[in-house]
């Protein structure tokens, strides 16, 4: 059974930055594409960026383009969302997911695994 754990959440001020980090387990990393979701208080829940088995950064939403990277570590089985330019906007619980190699765009319906999810608060 895929185990998602995500950490690096926190409380930031609006032009900061943070990282989050999501470990995978109990699956082969490879075998899986892995992206961010978020979803804000009474919002529902959007894509912010994944990234195939490959390496290669598949797209982020319109919003986040410029300021956040996605990367993965194989090695260390994790995958990673670095966080600049923080906006009071980006306040969201952050989830990782997994879900199986495709080539079609992501959905939530697509997801296999989830994490938790880490909260990342922006104060103005």
């Amino acid at each position: 059974q895929v185990q998602l754990v995500e950490s690096g959440g926190g409380l930031v001020q609006a032009g900061g930055s943070l990282r989050l980090s999501c470990a995978h387990s109990g699956g082969t990393f490879s075998s899986y594409d892995m992206g961010w979701f978020r979803q804000a208080p009474g919002k529902e829940r959007e894509f912010v960026g994944g990234i195939r088995w490959s390496g290669v950064v598949i797209n982020y939403v319109d919003s986040v383009k410029g300021r956040f990277t996605i990367s993965k570590d194989n090695a260390k089985n994790t995958v990673y969302l670095q966080m600049n330019v923080l906006k009071p906007e980006d306040t969201a619980v952050y989830y990782c997911a997994a879900r199986r190699l495709t080539a079609a765009p992501w959905d939530i319906d697509g997801v296999a695994y989830w994490g938790k999810g880490t909260l990342v608060t922006v104060s103005s």
